[in-house]
């Protein structure tokens, strides 16, 4: 059965992103993959999504200690403690019923979702697994965490309408976590429950309208759209926002309305807007004992341009202060905010980095209805000074000395560009690089590959172009005709047990995974980014 109910594939197809979310449907799993089980159980915090006895949605923050969550098997994941007595979901923990979980890291952005039924357990709570997938990492602002001893609680503040002191907090506020839920038992759907997600943005990002009325955008993200297409079939939906200097807790019930029309917001990143008609309002004054501070930001000058395809641009960057390069593992992204004439606010977006370090290098694709890389290409020059955020990622060069296969689809070979290089220079391990472009006027890197290959070594690199022309032919310039299979990464792979590191189009990942684990590859040693155009 399809992951997705008929809500979410509702709003799917009125984004125009149906078949790619289709694709992307193979990456939901009804069980925890280990990668996830071993990261909810690092995790002092967790966001949560349910509804109370009243029948309103209200999302909520619990924490424990680092592994207060626990995985024994993958269909299961246990919590050794719940909210709190004055939390709005207290009630429905001490029952049970059906919740929604987001595990999200700030420093790292690494983020993954899963939902299912809750029940006591012993002293604790046990979620029987209904859905698990990764989250989009986008518009999240990374933020180191560390925990208050001292910290104590004061009373719930319960209202109608926000005063003008949470007004005020959800001005400021960058980020929020959103719950939403749908039945569709009734109608015969697999895929139901409560969804919890991040919403993240500018600053202000989401607008007080009234004592009782909220907006916000909506980004560019997964496409599953889980959580507007819940909004589709029931209006019900949380917020919650967190002081992260205090550990304080502002939770709105309500309603909410969407407006697919991008027109509606002022922000240039804005594919729809959402109306939240507020409800009831519970301010929780040091709910929490975590606390964050959020990572000092990067000015950073273009120190070089190289046009590496048609369409492929290289940004060579340094510090603006002469300051040595913040380090980064092969594979990781640098998060990017350009003022862009004319836009209200920053945009916002993240680019693999795909040189070999120290120096930072971002490789962009001009995109033609891309925002930022139309601005990137037509306007950002050599001394030009940008805005950007700390390197993070958590798709990165695996450690050890195991064979490798790194396989990317277009400008999807940026982060496995980064990890070929330090491969090479380790000089310990045996790797296979498969590229798949277009054409020869697509095929971005050729001669920097063709270069690190001939260092010698067991490295080995195959391209193959999905429609060469005719010079391509005559020049030999590819391996073979058509799209990355399964089948070739198998081929390639050197003896061993390789981990296999994918980058591209969702469609692309998912029928590569569907591939290699039916060829008895395990999922452990599947490794994928996601990516694909924001503007």
């Amino acid at each position: 059965m399809s992951p997705f109910h008929d809500g979410e594939r509702e709003a799917q197809t009125r984004a125009g992103v149906a078949e790619a979310a289709a694709a992307g449907g193979a990456f939901i799993r009804e069980r925890m993959p280990d990668q996830h089980r071993a990261f909810f159980a690092g995790l002092p915090f967790l966001v949560v999504a349910g509804g109370d006895a009243q029948g309103r949605t209200w999302a909520s923050v619990i924490e424990g200690p680092e592994g207060f969550a626990t995985s024994p098997h993958p269909g299961r994941l246990d919590l050794a403690r719940g909210p709190g007595a004055d939390d709005p979901l207290a009630a429905r923990f001490a029952a049970g019923g059906e919740i929604g979980l987001l595990g999200i890291e700030l420093a790292t952005r690494r983020r993954n979702r899963v939902n299912g039924r809750l029940r006591r357990e012993g002293g604790g709570f046990a979620l029987e697994v209904r859905q698990s997938f990764g989250n989009c990492p986008s518009h999240i602002r990374p933020r180191e965490r560390r925990r208050e001893a001292a910290a104590r609680p004061g009373p719930a503040r319960v209202s109608d309408a926000l005063s003008a002191a949470q007004a005020a907090w959800i001005g400021r506020a960058d980020t929020m976590f959103l719950a939403s839920g749908w039945s569709g038992e009734a109608a015969g759907e697999a895929a139901g429950g409560y969804d919890a997600s991040h919403r993240g943005g500018p600053a202000g990002f989401v607008r007080v309208e009234g004592a009782r009325a909220l907006s916000f955008p909506d980004y560019a993200g997964n496409n599953y759209f889980n959580t507007l297409g819940n909004l589709l079939r029931d209006p019900r939906v949380g917020l919650v926002f967190v002081d992260f200097a205090t550990g304080s807790l502002l939770h709105l019930t309500g309603r909410a309305e969407i407006d697919w029309h991008a027109q509606a917001s002022a922000d240039p990143d804005a594919r729809r807007l959402v109306r939240i008609a507020v409800e009831q309002v519970i301010e929780r004054p040091g709910a929490l004992s975590l606390r964050w501070r959020a990572e000092e930001g990067l000015r950073l000058r273009v120190t070089g341009r190289t046009r590496e395809s048609a369409d492929v641009v290289s940004f060579h960057l340094a510090p603006a202060d002469g300051a040595a390069p913040p380090p980064f593992r092969p594979g990781q992204h640098l998060p990017v905010a350009l003022s862009i004439p004319g836009q209200a606010a920053p945009a916002r977006r993240s680019y693999s980095l795909s040189g070999p370090g120290p120096e930072l290098r971002i490789s962009v694709k001009r995109e033609a209805r891309g925002l930022v890389s139309r601005f990137l290409h037509d306007r950002v020059a050599v001394g030009d000074v940008i805005e950007a955020g700390q390197p993070a990622g958590d798709f990165v060069l695996p450690d050890g000395e195991g064979p490798l296969v790194l396989a990317g689809a277009g400008v999807g070979a940026t982060p496995l560009l980064a990890m070929l290089h330090a491969a090479v220079r380790e000089g310990r391990r045996p790797v296979r690089f498969v590229h798949g472009v277009r054409a020869g006027r697509d095929h971005a890197f050729r001669a920097e590959v063709a270069a690190l290959v001939g260092q010698g070594g067991d490295v080995a690199a195959r391209t193959l172009y999905s429609r060469p022309e005719p010079e391509d032919r005559r020049a030999g310039a590819f391996d073979a005709e058509g799209r990355i299979t399964a089948a070739d990464l198998l081929a390639a792979a050197p003896e061993g047990a390789a981990e296999f590191l994918l980058c591209g189009p969702a469609g692309f990942l998912a029928d590569l995974r569907a591939g290699l684990e039916a060829a008895g590859v395990p999922a452990a040693r599947i490794h994928e980014e996601s990516f694909g155009p924001a503007g």
